[in-house]
């Protein structure tokens, strides 16, 4: 693909069904296949796309830049209830709000390495907010479990960095610590998200954003189940977990 090696690390689908947002990872390009499912046809819009290497944010900042965004990998696209707004972590730190509605599609809203921490995975929404997290797992950022409240309104390209600002819900940076997966229980009144360097969930109560729990995995099934990716089942009666390993 242009602008780099063509690596798909995340593909979600909006909700309105009529995109899918790409982290090309590698390629530091995040890209967006127009969908039409009744008619099957599904088009890697070339003309939508964004360079995250090369571009300039709406505040003529660098999108990549030592001490700003160092390394802009787009790691997870999470889109919002609207399907208008997606948050794009990336790998080296800082994440970007983009509208994908736009062609091409648009900044809306840049964070720097100190208001959003290295490595974002995933996120959930919940009402107007949308919760994201960061993590560990990468040599320059071995360790760091962090978990952000973002509104889901208020983005302009006219805002300055950092605004609207997240609200910090969890910050840790102990050793092992590699917050990843998230999943939303039953009603939405609990965020877990999998710490995967030292196998627990964090439970966090949406309404207080409070952490008022932690469930532990390693037993006698897995001493070290390195827990990766959650879904919620569509009843809510079961959380699915996938495991990093390496067995």
């Amino acid at each position: 693909g242009a602008g780099g090696a063509r690596q798909v690390h995340c593909a979600i689908p909006s909700p309105d069904e009529t995109y899918v947002a790409v982290a090309n990872q590698n390629g530091k390009l995040f890209e967006r296949i127009d969908t039409d499912y009744v008619s099957n046809s599904f088009t890697l819009n070339t003309s939508a796309g964004i360079n995250l290497a090369t571009c300039t944010t709406p505040n003529n900042v660098p999108c990549q830049q030592i001490d700003i965004r160092p390394d802009n990998a787009p790691i997870c696209p999470i889109i919002d209830a609207t399907s208008r707004y997606v948050f794009v972590t990336l790998r080296g730190g800082g994440l970007f709000v983009v509208d994908a509605q736009k062609t091409p599609m648009q900044i809306v809203a840049e964070y720097d390495i100190k208001t959003v921490h290295p490595n974002g995975c995933l996120g959930a929404q919940v009402g107007e907010k949308m919760y994201v997290d960061s993590g560990g797992g990468t040599p320059t950022h071995l360790f760091g479990a962090d978990v952000y409240s973002f509104p889901v309104a208020g983005f302009s390209a006219l805002n300055p960095p950092n605004i609207p600002a997240p609200k910090v819900v969890l910050s840790d940076i102990s050793e092992e610590a590699d917050a990843h997966g998230a999943t939303l229980t039953k009603h939405h009144r609990y965020l877990w998200v999998a710490d995967r360097g030292r196998n627990f969930l964090w439970v966090i109560n949406t309404a207080t954003d409070k952490v008022v729990n932690t469930i532990e995995l390693a037993g006698s099934v897995s001493t070290d189940p390195t827990p990766d990716l959650l879904v919620t089942s569509p009843n809510g009666n079961y959380v699915f977990m996938s495991l990093r390993g390496p067995n």
